[in-house]
């Protein structure tokens, strides 16, 4: 049995340990609810790309671009969006576990020097590393603070790879949003573009944009739109996987704060009946004694 010094040396270190996961919480916790303003200040924009998208596209025939060019497949760019950190859960494991089993199915049916990686996170690079894999770039993570400049160069470098022919397809595995208590890992076709044409209300505008002239042609609107609207689709889905990272942690960060209170609880109850059961021994041992003298 523990002695009690012990025990209370144990309790001192599941305090700690409850303090810096509390802390930790808290920061997720306030990193989640930034990440989640970024979202809500980007949604209007993003709405009003896809639904100019979906406008125009409708109202121009035998348009090509190099974003909705469709090819046979035979190339195909894969990309896994992780986080830099642990601590939060089953989130990387999930999603690496996706990504891999996906990656492990295009292999085989293109081969492997048909199949590129791109990683994002420092966890999905390190992954994928260890096992003998050799993505063509590794992104650091994205969080709240992360500059949009970064996250353009990941837009370029997907487009970039695809307008060039270097890839026929590209899919991305990330992790979907749902609350902090449950993320979503998914996989996703994102290129070749398919135009969100098929939408109600973007059928509705297709139908008013026929009415108008537009200058400059809608040509030349939607190939500069295509690009941005594409940036704006990478953009959501690494906002999508941070807020499900710091959900998870946080979710992560409060199980464990709440597990080491009830650690807590128990050494203290332990720690109780050792200190008891020491008094009792004590008592009982002057009691024999007493009565040793007086037999």
């Amino acid at each position: 049995m523990a002695s009690l010094r012990d025990i209370k040396r144990k309790i001192r270190v599941v305090k700690n340990i409850a303090q810096i996961t509390q802390a930790m919480k808290m920061v997720a916790a306030a990193k989640l609810r930034r990440v989640q303003d970024r979202v809500q200040k980007g949604k209007p924009y993003a709405n009003t790309m896809a639904e100019l998208v979906g406008a125009l596209a409708p109202n121009v025939k035998d348009f090509s671009h190099p974003l909705l060019t469709t090819r046979e497949v035979s190339r195909v760019l894969v990309v896994v969006i992780a986080g830099d950190k642990g601590l939060c859960g089953a989130y990387n494991s999930n999603i690496l576990r996706l990504g891999h089993r996906f990656l492990d199915s295009q292999i085989a049916q293109y081969g492997a020097g048909n199949v590129q990686l791109v990683t994002i996170g420092r966890k999905a690079g390190e992954y994928f590393t260890k096992r003998g894999y050799s993505p063509i770039e590794r992104f650091p993570g994205i969080g709240p603070e992360t500059p949009y400049e970064q996250i353009r160069a990941v837009s370029n470098t997907l487009t970039g790879l695809f307008a060039s022919g270097q890839v026929d397809e590209v899919h991305i595995c990330y992790s979907e949003f749902v609350s902090p208590l449950v993320q979503r890992p998914q996989n996703i076709k994102f290129l070749p573009i398919e135009p969100p044409a098929a939408d109600a209300t973007a059928s509705e505008n297709a139908g008013a944009t026929s009415e108008f002239i537009f200058e400059p042609k809608i040509e030349e609107l939607l190939g500069v739109l295509l690009p941005r609207y594409v940036e704006t689709r990478v953009y959501q889905l690494l906002m999508e996987a941070t807020a499900s990272e710091f959900g998870a942690r946080m979710t992560a960060m409060s199980n464990a704060t709440k597990n080491a209170g009830e650690q807590i609880d128990k050494l203290t109850l332990l720690a109780n009946r050792t200190r008891q059961a020491g008094i009792t021994k004590e008592l009982l041992d002057i009691i024999g004694g007493a009565e040793a003298l007086n037999g």
